[in-house]
């Protein structure tokens, strides 16, 4: 843990009985209550607790962020440098924001404009409070994409956020908040999508950043070990109230509070369900799937150059099997998954059922989407912002059943008990739901259909591991009771340990090893497999930072 800062006697951020309401017609919800507690300079306080108990509304509030006048604060104060920021006019929100206050968000995907390269999204923070332009501004985004360990900085500049991995679009993000050196850095979940070996990259370059430019950071995070590296006070959020708050050692040493104890012991089980059949045929492999992507434009008698992001990839599932793909950011797990289901172009051979799917037309392949579902890694970004949660749930029994209101609304309802949210909150918008409440609507969305085949991308890198063992439960659940086969790609190995059977590690594109899941954890073959093993089991890495 990092050695707790002198502290002036006035704090940089000093939150008083703050209370956050938000209004739907006649119904208010309470969702922060009386909160209060003061950051200093220099000092990382971090908040946890499970989904929606309010830590990502606390830290919006502070910056103006939340959709005003649907929310509304009926008490509390918040100073910030001596200021109170909510008596504070939009106009002059913006100038504290990004320039004194630089904010990491959830979810860098719906936070980055998918329309302008990301190199641009930099260097407009930078211009807007620095004045940089010309070369002096593109050196200085270069030596930030550098800073969060992007390789290739020139090609990424030029890059759109939907060109880059989960992991490399969350490190952009961590540029665009440390851009402008701010007092306070609000860090809402910066290594969710990140790979551990990355995790570490990131702690460092935060620490480093913290104790070079005396920088505050407001750390929301459901991991806890870096709660323990990086934070020196850690208050405990339950149901909008913060129910424990301590430094991080005596939290550690003596939680006393027993919503905390309950958090601090939380660890998925290494037991992925029985398989009670033999396996025959595979229900969906692959023969040197290849996925290549033009580097630049092709011009008259010159040959293209390629990155190519998945190199003849083999893959088998069974029925009712679970294959776990892991390896680090931009290895290609998610272009994998892409192209098994025909969502990206690639070469070689994909066969579901017996079926070739690669040589099946659109319109041909539509009966079987059915089938072959997803769940996406950014839960806010695939589900549409215009519908209902009901109306995002129902969508593909309308494509594809022709079922009455009724029956489709006690679907509805099912899926939502199955994945343990209120079947209540279907009549909500995606904006009113915490990110893991999004998370596993989306995994309700999927499982509606009833598919043979479910590709889970990263389903609970948003979650804290209570609710990351809720959901690995309810995914089990299903597996045993519908005989569903998952392609489950993470890289928490914690968590595909307790679900896969088979497993396959993946680096730069190429599949460099695979066996059962017993084999790949207790025998690895791969100096690579021990790297990410010893990292991601033993948070060894995160450890020696």
């Amino acid at each position: 843990m990092s050695t707790t800062p002198n502290q002036s006697s006035t704090p940089l951020l000093a939150i008083k009985q703050l209370s956050t309401d938000f209004h739907q017609g006649d119904h208010t919800v309470s969702v922060v209550k009386d909160v209060s507690f003061d950051l200093h300079a220099g000092q990382t306080v971090a908040l946890v607790g499970e989904s929606g108990s309010g830590k990502s509304v606390t830290a919006h509030s502070i910056l103006g962020l939340l959709p005003y006048p649907l929310a509304s604060h009926p008490s509390g104060e918040i100073f910030f440098n001596g200021e109170n920021l909510l008596n504070y006019s939009e106009k002059q929100l913006r100038q504290i924001r990004g320039n004194h206050i630089g904010m990491i968000f959830q979810e860098p995907l719906t936070a980055l404009n998918p329309l302008q390269k990301v190199g641009d999204q930099i260097a407009e923070i930078i211009s807007l409070h620095q004045g940089l332009r010309g070369d002096k501004l593109y050196k200085k985004v270069i030596e930030l994409i550098n800073e969060v360990q992007i390789p290739d900085p020139e090609l990424k500049y030029t890059a759109y956020p939907h060109q880059l991995s989960g992991g490399q679009r969350q490190r952009i993000m961590i540029a665009m908040a440390i851009a402008n050196e701010p007092e306070l850095l609000i860090a809402d979940e910066p290594t969710t999508a990140i790979d551990v070996t990355v995790q570490a990259e990131i702690i460092e370059l935060l620490l480093s950043l913290q104790q070079r430019m005396g920088m505050a950071i407001l750390l929301i995070t459901h991991d806890f070990s870096i709660v323990k590296k990086m934070a020196h006070q850690a208050l405990v959020m339950q149901e909008g109230k913060i129910v424990e708050q301590a430094t991080t050692e005596q939290l550690f040493k003596n939680a006393k509070h027993p919503y905390t104890q309950c958090l601090l012991a939380a660890e998925p089980d290494e037991c992925p369900i029985p398989i009670e059949h033999e396996y025959r045929q595979p229900l969906l492999n692959s023969k040197q799937l290849t996925v290549k992507f033009p580097l630049a434009k092709k011009w008259f008698f010159s040959k293209t150059p390629y990155f190519t992001a998945v190199d003849s990839a083999d893959i088998k599932l069974y029925r009712g099997q679970t294959l776990g793909i892991v390896g680090e950011s931009g290895s290609g797990k998610s272009t994998l998954a892409m192209a098994l289901l025909r969502l990206q172009k690639s070469s070689g051979e994909i066969h579901y059922n017996e079926q070739r799917l690669d040589q099946l037309s659109q319109k041909e392949l539509r009966p079987l989407r059915q089938d072959l579902q997803v769940v996406f890694q950014d839960p806010f970004g695939s589900l549409s912002p215009r519908l209902s949660i009901a109306a995002i749930i129902s969508e593909g029994l309308e494509v594809h059943q022709q079922l009455s209101a009724t029956i489709i609304e006690e679907k509805v309802i099912t899926a939502l008990k199955e994945v343990n949210v209120d079947p209540e909150l279907r009549h909500r918008y995606p904006h009113e739901c915490s990110g893991g409440q999004r998370q596993r609507i989306a995994i309700a969305r999927a499982i509606i259909l009833e598919p043979k085949v479910l590709i889970l991308d990263e389903p609970t890198s948003a979650l804290d591991r209570s609710v990351q063992i809720q959901v690995l439960a309810v995914l089990k659940d299903l597996q045993k009771k519908r005989q569903m086969s998952y392609i489950f790609i993470s890289h928490d190995l914690k968590v595909v340990r307790s679900i896969s059977h088979q497993v396959a590690v993946m680096k730069a594109g190429r599949i460099v090893e695979s066996g059962s899941s017993q084999q790949i954890f207790d025998n690895p073959k791969e100096s690579y497999t021990k790297t990410l093993l010893s990292a991601s089991l033993t948070h060894s890495l995160i450890d020696q930072v």
